[in-house]
């Protein structure tokens, strides 16, 4: 929507603003929360040595980190006991697949019960907080109500439809037990874990190159104006924090296909990006792929010549840059209660330090939006949507556009070319194209390749380290390939053989 905003040239009302900027940090909440406890949590914490804690030992442990109501000896028990059920079963379920026993698991056994009874919680909170999506979006994944010019659910000053004072009372109850839960429990869980894995802040770095869109634009001006973001836009280089911050030129953003499965040789800027499909890989049964020739589905896309990571670090890398006052209170207080300088952030260890540092800023932020909607809807402001350029007739003749915003995995852009009032072209570059694009043309390896040298593992047939890096990004793959053919016919198969 940003992308045919910026192109029709469309400046959405402050209602439709905080409406995106309340959905929006409502997802990055709860997914970072899910990711941190049920995508990533399981790298670090051994499920089945929690079996060997002592449960009055857990609770004094919670108690010692926070005053979290759950936390006495007969509700760690039964967690425990709730444990021994699934392993005793043989049906372990969600835990079927860990390295469970693995020489790298350091934490002792209180600790991983500790954590263990804090996954399963967060399966309750997060399924409650998402409600935040059903109330202003109609649904969650993938709301309903964002719609070209603003959004689609009215404000209403009575009644029972859209956004009214019942939804926004609701709204904060929902908030308040977000920052209650990440302050309480997220927070305290993060840095109880990694105060035994700080040997972490030394691995998985990369290239120390870093790109944020920004996001959450403030009340005037244009949401693409330097310095109008809650959360700034811009680039740092070289994991340098002292020099001034460098603005971002979406101009110098290319994409090579040079090791990717696309024709194609030439970078291009994603206004005349190409999508054209070409594998040339191994047939089955697959042999090792060939790094020096093509070897992935994912396009490389280099920020003047260089390969950038994404991310919560890299929102949190250029605000400290930029000089954020709220994002270096924090990151300075995890490092300093973990006994760690700014320079660790560049790692695996900070990478997960800088997830959890957002969610607690954000859950803080939301109470602040919700009562500026609040005041809209009080003063009678009403406003949702900007329909003076709704008719294509109005439009040019040729446009285009390009709009950028934060998703939870980083740096998300998309790129429009209208003509004839139909799109010519579309191209989106998304957080895991940057994090896990192959090689490209100079030889430069992709922000993966690069992060995973140097790694230590302890066990190959059980890559546990390796996990923990790449998890740290929270990777998705489909949302990173896009091959389709506008007519629904089949262009390639991927066959994976176990």
């Amino acid at each position: 929507m940003r992308a045919v905003e910026n192109a029709l040239g469309i400046t959405i009302p402050d209602n439709a603003r905080l409406l995106r900027s309340l959905l929006e940090g409502a997802q990055f909440v709860q997914d970072h929360v899910v990711h941190f406890y049920h995508l990533h949590a399981l790298d670090w914490v051994d499920i089945v040595s929690a079996l060997k804690a002592d449960a009055a030992a857990a609770s004094s442990l919670q108690k010692s980190l926070s005053d979290w109501p759950n936390s006495s000896p007969a509700y760690f028990q039964a967690v425990k006991d709730r444990l021994s059920n699934f392993v005793n079963s043989g049906q372990l379920g969600l835990f079927a697949n860990g390295y469970w026993g693995h020489p790298a698991y350091k934490l002792p056994p209180e600790a991983n019960l500790m954590a263990a009874a804090h996954y399963l919680e967060a399966l309750d909170w997060q399924r409650e907080y998402i409600k935040f999506h059903a109330l202003l979006g109609g649904k969650n994944p993938h709301p309903q109500t964002y719609l070209v010019g603003g959004m689609a659910i009215p404000m209403n000053t009575s009644g029972n439809i859209g956004v009214t004072p019942d939804t926004i009372a609701q709204l904060k109850i929902l908030s308040a037990q977000a920052l209650d839960f990440v302050s309480r429990v997220y927070i305290p869980d993060l840095l109880a874990i990694a105060s035994f894995y700080k040997d972490w802040a030394s691995l998985g770095s990369g290239h120390g190159n870093y790109l944020a869109y920004g996001d959450w634009p403030a009340k005037t001006g244009s949401s693409y104006a330097w310095g109008n973001q809650w959360l700034p836009r811009g680039v740092v280089l070289n994991k340098n924090l002292g020099t001034p911050l460098q603005d971002l030129d979406h101009s110098k953003i290319s994409e090579q296909v040079t090791r990717s499965w696309y024709n194609g040789t030439t970078p291009l800027h994603p206004w005349a990006g190409e999508t054209q499909p070409n594998y040339t890989g191994p047939t089955p049964p697959f042999e090792y792929l060939n790094l020096d020739q093509k070897y992935s589905w994912l396009k490389t896309p280099r920020y003047n010549g260089l390969p950038m990571e994404v991310g919560p670090l890299a929102r949190m890398v250029v605000a400290y840059a930029a000089g954020h006052a709220q994002v270096r209170q924090e990151v300075d207080r995890v490092l300093s209660a973990l006994g760690l300088g700014p320079q660790a952030l560049f790692s695996t260890l900070g990478r997960v330090a800088a997830r959890g540092i957002e969610t607690l800023l954000l859950a803080r932020q939301m109470p602040l939006w919700l009562d500026e909607l609040q005041a809209n809807l009080t003063g009678g402001n009403l406003t949702i949507h900007d329909g003076t350029k709704w008719d294509p007739a109005t439009w040019p003749a040729e446009c285009q556009g390009w709009g950028s915003t934060e998703a939870p995995r980083g740096a998300l852009g998309h790129w429009i070319r209208i003509k004839n009032k139909q799109i010519e072209n579309y191209q989106a570059v998304v957080a895991t194209t940057w994090n896990g694009s192959p090689r490209d043309g100079q030889g430069q390896r992709g922000i993966f390749e690069e992060a995973l040298l140097n790694t230590p593992v302890a066990d190959p047939a059980r890559p546990l380290e390796i996990l923990r890096t790449i998890h740290s990004f929270d990777p998705c793959m489909a949302c990173a390939v896009h091959v389709f053919d506008p007519k629904g016919r089949e262009i390639t198969q991927v066959v994976v053989e176990h």
